[in-house]
C-alpha cells in the first residue's frame, strides 16, 4: 500500500511539474475508413511525462519495456526515457502524445475534406485555438471518387503531422513564457528541454507510419513503428540512458526533485533554418562512439502542393501568457493582432526565446547544429 501511494504521489508530482496531459503512396478507401473511425473523434488521452534527468520519478526504460500503445487506454503501455545513439534521449510520453495527436488531427482534417469544407478550427491541449484554411485543386470536383478518397487520405495525414508538430512547438513556447497547466507548478524547465523537440517530431512520423499501416490496428501499428524507429536510431538499454543523464548532471541540468530541476541545455532547433531538427547527443558516450546525429525533416504543408492543395493556419492564444508572446510578434500595441501565423512568425518568437536563454544560461545553452555536443561549462545565472 505504501509503495502504491508513493508511486501515485510521484506520478502527481510529475504531472504537475512536467506537463499536461516516411511517405508512401496515398491510402485506400479501407485505410480511410480506419482514420474516420470513432476512436479518432475524441481527443487523445493525457500521459505523465518526465525529464531526461536523474530526478526523482524518472524511469529509464529498456526498448523491450515499452508495452503496447494505447490511444485511449492501455494497461501495458509504459513510458519514460530511452536513449538512442543517433537521436539522444527520447521521451516516450512526448513521442506517443504527438503520434496520437497526428491521428486525431488527420481524422479531423479528413472529415472536413470529404465535405469539401475550406475552414475548420480546433482547441489545442491548452486554451489556444487553431484556425485552418484549405484550398483545393481546380479539378477536385471532376476527379474519380476513388482518386479523391486516396488523395484526401494522404493530404490528411500530411496535414495532421504538420498540425501536431506545430501544436507541440506551441506548447513549448507557452511553457517558456510561464504557462502552467495546473495553474500552480511551473513548467519552465521542460520548455524546449534537450529531448522534447525531437521526441515531438519523431512522434508525428510514428503516427503517420501507423496510419499508413494497412495490416495492423492503430495501437499495434504505433507500437511497431516505435520499435522500428528506435531500432533505426540505435536504441540502447535503460542502463545506458541513465548513465547518459548522469554524465551531464550539473552541466545540462541540476536538481533532484522534478519540481526543483533546472534544465540548462535546450534544443531550440524547430526546423526553421533548413527544414530539419537535429537531436542533442550526450558527448563521449562509449556505446555510441563514432555515431552521427540523425536529423528528421519537419512536416511541411508545402508537400500538399503535389496534389494542388494548400493550407494555412493561425493560432489564437487565450492563455495568461498571450500578451508576452503577442508583444514580440506585434511590438506596436496599437496595431497588435490576436492571432499568430506559425509559418511566418515562429521565427521571431524563437529568436526572442534564444536571446533570453543565452542571457540566463550562457552562449552554450542551445544544442549544436550537428548534434555533437560539448558538455556545458558551469554558468552563473545572472537573471535571478
Amino acid at each position: 500500500m505504501i509503495r502504491f501511494l508513493t508511486a501515485a504521489f510521484l506520478s502527481l508530482l510529475l504531472l504537475v511539474s512536467v506537463g499536461c496531459v516516411s511517405s508512401s503512396a496515398p491510402g485506400t478507401p479501407d485505410t480511410a475508413n480506419k482514420l474516420l473511425s470513432r476512436e479518432f473523434e475524441k481527443r487523445p488521452r493525457g500521459r505523465i511525462g518526465s525529464y531526461a534527468t536523474l530526478t526523482l520519478g524518472t524511469y529509464f526504460l529498456d526498448p523491450d519495456q515499452l508495452g503496447t500503445h494505447g490511444y485511449s487506454f492501455s494497461l501495458s503501455e509504459k513510458n519514460g526515457i530511452v536513449y538512442t545513439c543517433k537521436a539522444g534521449h527520447i521521451d516516450t510520453y512526448h513521442l506517443r502524445d504527438a503520434a496520437d495527436w497526428t491521428a486525431y488531427l488527420a481524422g479531423k482534417t479528413l472529415r472536413h475534406l470529404v465535405k469539401n469544407e475550406t475552414e475548420f478550427s480546433f482547441k489545442l491541449k491548452e486554451d489556444s485555438m487553431c484556425f485552418v484554411q484549405l484550398s483545393y485543386p481546380e479539378n477536385w470536383q471532376t476527379l474519380r471518387q476513388e482518386d479523391k478518397e486516396a488523395i484526401a487520405y494522404d493530404v490528411s495525414i500530411r496535414l495532421g503531422q504538420s498540425l501536431a508538430y506545430t501544436m507541440s512547438t506551441w506548447h513549448e513556447i507557452l511553457t517558456w513564457f510561464g504557462y502552467k497547466c495546473t495553474g500552480i507548478f511551473p513548467e519552465f524547465p521542460s520548455a524546449f528541454s534537450w529531448e522534447d523537440t525531437y521526441s515531438n517530431l519523431l512522434g508525428t512520423y510514428v503516427g503517420a507510419m501507423a496510419l499508413r499501416d494497412t495490416q495492423h490496428p492503430f495501437n499495434q501499428a504505433v507500437s511497431l513503428a516505435i520499435s522500428s524507429e528506435l531500432e533505426r536510431l540505435y536504441v540502447q538499454p535503460g542502463s545506458v540512458a541513465r548513465r547518459a543523464s548522469n554524465q551531464v548532471k550539473r552541466l545540462w541540468f541540476s536538481g533532484d526533485l522534478p519540481f526543483l530541476v533546472d534544465v540548462k541545455k535546450r534544443n531550440f532547433n524547430i526546423g526553421l533554418d533548413d527544414g530539419f531538427v537535429t537531436p542533442c547527443l550526450v558527448p563521449s558516450l562509449r556505446e555510441c562512439a563514432g555515431v552521427q546525429a540523425q536529423p528528421y525533416p519537419v512536416p511541411n504543408v508545402e508537400l500538399l502542393r503535389k496534389y494542388g492543395f494548400s493550407a494555412r493556419f493561425e493560432i489564437e492564444p487565450r492563455e495568461w501568457e498571450r500578451d508576452k508572446i503577442l508583444s514580440i510578434v506585434y511590438p506596436d500595441k496599437k496595431t497588435r493582432k490576436n492571432r499568430i501565423e506559425p509559418a511566418r512568425q515562429f521565427g521571431v518568437i524563437m529568436a526572442a526565446i534564444r536571446k533570453q536563454a543565452e542571457e540566463r544560461y550562457g552562449p552554450d545553452v542551445a544544442c549544436s547544429s550537428n548534434g555533437q555536443e560539448q558538455a556545458l561549462t558551469p554558468h552563473v545565472d545572472k537573471t535571478r
